[in-house]
């Protein structure tokens, strides 16, 4: 899943990176509002995790642009104003919802899986299989027939991504854009290695490849 960080704190922020990464997010950092706008209308993120105190624009005022666009984008405020009125005016400019500084990455990351299946079950089944493998985003998780079996952080984030579109082919550079953030170095074979991986955990069935396309897996049964 990639996720947009807009945060300007440098400890917060590297933190918080290193905290996705681990949890098998793809994260992008930007660190005020002009570059949230400008990563926003380049990438297509599943979700944003925004800080309202930033040096330019005010977070509202980016979440305000953002819904005023058109994006469905699951949003969660980060921020230390703990105030009724802040959170109001958050929620209704279409903030899912609103998390006050200090926190623990995990009810960040409840709160993440929480929004995306919200937002998963107004789109299609909030399940995230396919019939042949099924994967629990909690404990990192895969299923497959008989086989249960723990995930790395890049695996899972690997699987996810196939889960999410079952039946539609991703191409290489598909698949390092939900895996690796902006500035993480992707050596050229790094999906092959991750896709052989997952079938020594899973089976050689369980991901598909398309000769000169991609990558699938099938469609739900």
């Amino acid at each position: 899943m990639r996720v947009l960080l807009v945060e300007d704190d440098p400890m917060i922020g590297e933190a918080l990176v290193t905290a996705l990464r681990d949890g098998a997010y793809a994260v992008d950092w930007v660190r005020d509002g002009a570059s949230a706008h400008s990563a926003l209308a380049m990438e297509d993120y599943q979700a944003v995790l925004l800080d309202l105190g930033l040096p330019d624009h005010d977070g509202l005022e980016v979440l305000r642009r953002l819904r005023g666009a058109g994006s469905t984008a699951p949003v969660v405020i980060l921020t230390a104003r703990d105030g009724l009125q802040d959170r109001i005016d958050g929620l209704d400019l279409g903030a899912d919802d609103y998390l006050v500084k200090p926190f623990e990455t995990s009810e960040l990351f409840a709160r993440l899986r929480a929004i995306t299946r919200r937002s998963a079950a107004g789109q299609a089944t909030p399940r995230l299989g396919n019939g042949l493998v099924e994967l629990d985003p909690a404990t990192h998780q895969a299923c497959a027939g008989t086989e249960r079996c723990l995930l790395s952080a890049r695996e899972f984030a690997l699987m996810h991504a196939l889960l999410l579109r079952p039946g539609t082919i991703l191409t290489r550079s598909e698949l390092e854009a939900r895996i690796y953030g902006w500035n993480e170095e992707v050596e050229s074979n790094a999906v092959d290695f991750l896709i052989h991986s997952v079938r020594k955990k899973l089976g050689a069935g369980v991901i598909k490849n398309v000769r000169g396309a991609g990558w699938m897996v099938e469609k739900g049964r």
